[in-house]
C-alpha cells in the first residue's frame, strides 16, 4: 500500500486531537526540487510533498494539479518532495523565502509548520490539502474531502455483488471520524440490497496504522462467518485485508489510489481522492481572493470517485471492468448524491 494512504486515515486522528510534530533540519531541500514553466511570466505556485512522488498516485495527481495551475496562468509551478520530517520543515522554508503566489502542501504534516509561517509571512498565500491547521488564518486556504460519498458508493456495488448477502469492513479505529471509511460503506449495500447483514471489525492496537498481521486476523474473522465483500480501510494494513480475501477467494476494496494492481482479481474498486482537482480549483480560488477558508469536495465537485467511474477503468486491474451493469447502477446513485436528491451521512458529524 502506498504510505500516504496511511498517512491520510491519520489525518482523521490529527483533527481528533493527535498532532504530529515535524523537527527542524537544516536539510538540502532544493535538490529535490523541480521546476516547470508554461513559458509565460505570470504567476508562480509551489507544492511541497511530505514524501518522495515516485510511483505515489496520490501524490502524483498533486503534481498534475499543480503544473496545471501553471498553465493555466502562464506561470510556473516548482515541487519540493520531501523525505522525513527534517526536509519537510526544510521545504517549506525554501518555499516561503522564493515567495511564490501560492504554496501548495499536501498532508496533516504540514499542519504545524504551516501555522508557525502564516503568522510570520501574512502576506504569503497557503493552500493546505487533505488537511488544515486547527486555527484559521486569513493566508491559510484549506481543502479537504467528502470521502463518506465515495465509500457510500462502494458499499453499493458490494451489496449488487455480494453472493452471500454479506458485507463487512475492517477499519483502523473505532471513532467517528475513522467510521467514515466503514459506516456508508454498509449504508450503500443495504441501499441496493435491504437485508444485506454488514459488520466492521477494528485493527486497534499499539500500531492500527502498520498492523497488517491484525488487519488480516479482522478480515479473516470477517470471511470466516460468510462475509464475501470487505471494505480495507486498514492503511498500511490493507495488504492484510487483500491477503485474506485473496485466500478465501471473497473480494475487497481499496481506497485513496488504485490498490487493484496490488491484487488482480480481488480487488474490487477503490475510493479515489482527485488531489489534482483539489490543488487546482483550490490555486484559483485563492487567486480569486477566497481565502482564509475550507472547502470541501465530494462526488459533485470531482474531488472524490471510484476507480470503476474514472477514464480507464478496463485497464485497471479492479474486478469492477468485468460487471458494467453494476457501473451502470452505481453511476445513477452518483448522480443522486451530486444532484442533492440522495444524501449520504456523514459519521464525523454525529
Amino acid at each position: 500500500m502506498h504510505r500516504r494512504h496511511r498517512r491520510t486515515l491519520q489525518l482523521t486522528a490529527l483533527a481528533a486531537g493527535t498532532v504530529l510534530l515535524a523537527t527542524a533540519c537544516n536539510a538540502a531541500a532544493k535538490k529535490d526540487a523541480t521546476t516547470t514553466s508554461a513559458g509565460g511570466s505570470g504567476k508562480s505556485f509551489t507544492l511541497v510533498t511530505p514524501d518522495s512522488v515516485g510511483e505515489n498516485e496520490f501524490l502524483k495527481l498533486a503534481v498534475t494539479g499543480i503544473k496545471d495551475a501553471a498553465k493555466q496562468h502562464d506561470g510556473t509551478s516548482k515541487v519540493y518532495e520531501s523525505t522525513d520530517t527534517a526536509s519537510q520543515q526544510q521545504n517549506v522554508q525554501a518555499a516561503v523565502d522564493a515567495k511564490p503566489d501560492v504554496i501548495v502542501l499536501v498532508g496533516f504534516e504540514f499542519a504545524d509548520i504551516v501555522a508557525q509561517q502564516a503568522e510570520k509571512n501574512p502576506k504569503q498565500q497557503f493552500l493546505m490539502v487533505d488537511a488544515c491547521t486547527t486555527k484559521t488564518y486569513k493566508n491559510v486556504s484549506c481543502a479537504v474531502f467528502r470521502e463518506h460519498e465515495g465509500v457510500y458508493l462502494a458499499g453499493a456495488e458490494a451489496g449488487l455483488l455480494s453472493k452471500s448477502g454479506k458485507v463487512g469492513a475492517v477499519d483502523v479505529l473505532d471513532t467517528p471520524q475513522f467510521r467514515r471509511y466503514s459506516d456508508p460503506f454498509a449504508a450503500g449495500a443495504k441501499k441496493v440490497a435491504a437485508k444485506t447483514e454488514t459488520s466492521t471489525r477494528f485493527v486497534g492496537g499499539q500500531s492500527p496504522f502498520d498492523d497488517s498481521a491484525r488487519a488480516k486476523e479482522q478480515a479473516n474473522t470477517l470471511l470466516s462467518k460468510g462475509y464475501d465483500q470487505v471494505m480495507a480501510a486498514a492503511a498500511a494494513g490493507n495488504y492484510g485485508v487483500f491477503e485474506a480475501a485473496k485466500a478465501k477467494g471473497a473480494f475487497a476494496y481499496g481506497v485513496d489510489v488504485n490498490q487493484c494492481p496490488s491484487a488482480p482479481g480481488t480487488v474490487v474498486d477503490n475510493v479515489i481522492k482527485r488531489t489534482d482537482v483539489a490543488v487546482e480549483k483550490g490555486v484559483e480560488s485563492v487567486l480569486g481572493g477566497t481565502t482564509g477558508t475550507t472547502v470541501s469536495y465530494g462526488l459533485k465537485e470531482g474531488g472524490i470517485s471510484l476507480t470503476g467511474l474514472e477514464a480507464g477503468v478496463d485497464s485497471s486491474k479492479c474486478v469492477i471492468a468485468q460487471h458494467k451493469d453494476v457501473l451502470t447502477k452505481v453511476k445513477a446513485l452518483r448522480d443522486q448524491i451530486v444532484s442533492g436528491e440522495l444524501t449520504v451521512d456523514d459519521p464525523a458529524d454525529k
